[in-house]
């Protein structure tokens, strides 16, 4: 479990240069957790190779935490980036389906940084940092987008749950060695055709 800082809000980027500033600093990270594991990722070598000071990047990220749970919000933006909007008269069941695979692949593609990631995801839910949350609403928003829902009712806020819930249990089964990677892929598939089939019949 990622050490919690000391409790302070991180800064928030607030021109194009700033931005650029957290976006080198996350793009170092994801290389780093992906290279050495949370554990052994040290901060003072994300600020080199990201160009920056140390207290820069304390400014924007206090700890791991923040700094991992902001890495896997930018991993989710990629996922929306790559996964297209379903074409009209896609089954939401198979786009939902879909997304989620490719969640999986991109998080499986790179274990050492997905544990990095859903650990510091975690801390920060317990912590109640703001940054989870965001994850959270990140995450909800691909999949109904996949699903074509603009205006969900609070059913259709409990699938998302359901089905972002069931996914983070198959991908910690993998990431921990429980099952294979193609296990949990068929686990994904199923809880989708099990939980989604009403979205089918709107």
């Amino acid at each position: 479990m990622p050490r919690i800082a000391e409790v302070r809000l991180p800064a928030q980027p607030n021109s194009p240069q700033q931005q650029e500033r957290v976006n080198r600093i996350l793009r170092a990270a994801a290389r780093q957790g992906a290279a050495h594991g949370l554990e052994r990722v040290q901060m003072q070598e994300i600020a080199k190779e990201s160009g920056v000071a140390i207290a820069t990047l304390y400014r924007y990220f206090p700890s791991k935490m923040h700094l991992f749970t902001g890495v896997m919000r930018m991993q989710i933006g990629r996922i929306g980036a790559e996964v297209s909007q379903p074409a009209d008269g896609t089954d939401p069941v198979d786009a939902v389906t879909d997304l989620m695979l490719a969640a999986t692949k991109r998080m499986l593609d790179s274990p050492k940084l997905a544990h990095a990631m859903m650990t510091s995801n975690n801390a920060a839910f317990h912590a109640t940092e703001a940054g989870a949350h965001e994850t959270h609403l990140a995450f909800k928003g691909l999949i109904l987008r996949a699903a074509r829902i603009a205006e969900p009712t609070p059913r259709d806020e409990q699938l998302v749950r359901l089905i972002e819930q069931s996914w983070f249990g198959a991908l910690n089964s993998a990431l921990n060695g429980r099952t294979t990677r193609e296990e949990s892929e068929d686990d994904i598939r199923l809880s989708c055709r099990l939980l989604l089939p009403a979205w089918s019949e709107r």
